[in-house]
């Protein structure tokens, strides 16, 4: 979920041509780069792949099910396999060794690290024309096009695997039992916005917690909200 956010960021930034614009795409791509530095990412996608595509064939006896609908989901899945398996290696390899973001992502681990006078080279970058930039960035990020796309689908596909439900939080507080034989794998609460709370979500194998809390006046701590609260919880699981 940080990976899509990243993305989802990412591509935002992409469309501001002016150099702040440039510096958040890039921020943004520094961070999901350092991401794929940690962790054999691209073996836990296509593990998740498989599995849903498991998991989803044997819905094909059901008469109740969308014939062309599920075929269509099992060929993104297994397109989106083929693809990451056909790129041999960890994903974004060749940016990992790229100097000039390797400069940039360092610099960046200190508070102002960025300005023009640690980095001409990026400074110098920056004052390129915009259609530069963009291509160069737009570039970059699409070395993890297929593994984005891939996320995304499993993201969907696990989000659309369950429906809202209505339930009350009194005094702001809400708990439910789970089903260890069925672990949920994402929790998503929906609230009017009209409500001055937000909700904090915690759980475990056996069970989920929700607490709405409130931010005083001046915004400088929170505290659970007394209020009995109608929300709608929706517990995922494919």
């Amino acid at each position: 979920m940080r990976l899509e956010f990243l993305f989802a960021q990412a591509a935002q930034h992409l469309h501001d041509d002016s150099q702040w614009g440039s510096r958040n795409t890039l921020s943004s791509l520094l961070e999901i780069l350092s991401i794929f530095g940690r962790t054999d990412l691209k073996t836990e996608v296509l593990k998740e792949l498989e599995r849903h595509s498991t998991t989803l064939a044997k819905l094909e006896p059901n008469p109740d099910i969308d014939q062309n609908r599920l075929k269509q989901i099992l060929s993104e899945l297994e397109n989106l396999g083929a693809e990451l398996h056909k790129n041999g290696g960890p994903i974004a390899a060749t940016l990992k060794e790229n100097e000039f973001l390797g400069s940039i992502q360092q610099r960046g681990a200190i508070p102002g690290g960025t300005c023009d006078f640690d980095l001409p080279s990026y400074h110098f970058w920056l004052q390129q024309p915009a259609k530069r930039r963009t291509r160069d960035l737009a570039e970059w990020l699409g070395h993890f096009e297929n593994i984005a796309q891939a996320i995304k689908l499993i993201l969907r596909l696990i989000r659309e695997s369950a429906s809202f439900k209505p339930v009350t939080a009194e005094s702001g507080f809400y708990q439910v039992t789970l089903d260890s034989n069925h672990p949920c794998q994402l929790v998503r609460v929906a609230i009017d916005d009209k409500i001055p709370y937000y909700a904090e979500i915690s759980g475990g194998r056996h069970r989920v917690t929700v607490r709405f809390m409130e931010l005083s006046k001046q915004n400088c701590h929170a505290k659970q909200a007394a209020q009995t609260i109608n929300f709608e919880l929706e517990c995922c699981v494919i």
